[in-house]
């Protein structure tokens, strides 16, 4: 009982520090970030410092082998703050699970104490321009050439793209096998023939430096190979969806919880002929659906969790479901923390614009909710 307490103890001030850092070093910087564009490199330092990346890495790495529930707890409250921070760290996390599971001793050494501080960025490169969220129909291709791999082709929406790095980049290996003739590589950004595009103006998620990676005959070392020869889609398995769903999710209900609490406060606060427009039954009815819509969110998302931890095969449909009902959730939430505070939660001196167009870019992220509705019917169906 007392180990159990201990570790509960250990949890709960891992998310209060989570939530500390969010509130005090991530929050002030958040809007000038995102409506500039900036990479928030001084976010990055603060989690860094607290090693917040070692949480999910095990022991045996120097981390504290922790589950995908904190990992969402943690991810959550880095969101409520920025999401595009929150997304930098889900992807970097990503690349540190699959060199943990899947990596040689000599990737580990070389990268997991530096990936724990982020003194080193990791990110995500599997999304191509005729792939889309389709991984097996990726053309990027690897040719082993002794103890090199040559790579050529190209990825987009590369989340960190240009300031990462390294980076998880599934190729094609052997083109005759199909899915098992695709493997996954770690890319150093200083890879001669390596370039990246200029970053997206997107929609929301602004800060993330979203760009396209070229590669041009790369020449990357065989031991850069994450997992086996032809095992590229089970490393993406275990890592980005695996890993990275669930960030995903945790961002969507940290975004849907911020807009609840700027929604809430301002019905406290904003007076109309001398009274808070909260004492309207309309206001009321909106802010009971947005405490429903999030709580059932996060508590869904923290049920889908603890399955794929008890059951690590349970992982990617789990996350598929946790991630396609919070960010469709946020989305409704948002909508009507807009409706709540009127014009001026349309107005971008408000944050809760910029949490619509955050949470928007969510039901796109890693794959769109249609491709999510069409996995789990397909599991369900046993097709």
């Amino acid at each position: 009982m007392n180990k159990k307490n201990e570790h509960y103890n250990q949890q709960a001030e891992i998310i209060r520090l989570a939530k500390k850092i969010a509130k005090e070093q991530i929050a002030p910087q958040a809007s000038e970030a995102d409506q500039k564009g900036i990479f928030p490199r001084e976010a990055i330092r603060a989690i860094g410092e607290v090693e917040l990346s070692a949480l999910v890495l095990s022991e045996k790495e120097g981390g504290l082998g922790e589950g995908r529930v904190l990992f969402a707890s943690v991810v959550q409250e880095l969101a409520k703050a920025c999401a595009s921070t929150a997304l930098i760290f889900t992807s970097h996390v990503v690349l540190a699970k699959a060199i943990e599971v899947a990596g040689n001793d000599s990737l580990k050494k070389k990268w997991l104490p530096d990936l724990s501080k982020c003194k080193s960025l990791g990110a995500v490169a599997v999304h191509e321009p005729d792939a889309g969220s389709n991984a097996g129909a990726i053309s990027t291709q690897a040719i082993k050439d002794g103890d090199l791999y040559i790579v050529n082709g190209s990825k987009f929406f590369v989340t960190s793209g240009g300031e990462a790095s390294a980076y998880l980049t599934l190729v094609r290996t052997d083109p005759e096998k199909g899915p098992n003739g695709m493997s996954t590589l770690l890319v150093e950004k200083d890879t001669p023939g390596l370039s990246f595009g200029q970053a997206e103006k997107k929609m929301g998620l602004r800060s993330t430096s979203s760009r396209e990676m070229f590669f041009k005959d790369c020449r990357i070392p065989a031991e850069n190979l994450i997992g086996d020869e032809g095992g590229g889609l089970q490393v993406i398995g275990k890592s980005l969806i695996g890993w990275g769903f669930y960030g995903a999710s945790a961002i969507s209900t940290g975004i849907a919880k911020a807009a609840l609490d700027k929604a809430t406060k301002h019905a406290r606060e904003r007076t109309i002929a001398g009274q808070p427009i909260g004492i309207h039954q309309g206001v009321q009815f909106l802010l009971s659906d947005m405490i429903l819509g999030s709580e059932t969110a996060e508590v869904y998302l923290n049920s889908c969790a603890s399955k794929a931890d008890a059951v690590p095969s349970t992982a990617a449909l789990n996350g598929f479901k946790a991630k396609l009902y919070a960010s469709e959730m946020a989305i409704e939430v948002i909508n009507k923390a807009i409706q709540v505070m009127g014009g001026h939660g349309y107005c971008q001196d408000h944050i809760v614009e910029r949490l619509f167009r955050d949470a928007r870019g969510l039901t796109l992220h890693f794959k769109t909710s249609e491709w999510l509705k069409q996995d789990i019917a397909k599991a369900a169906l046993k097709i």
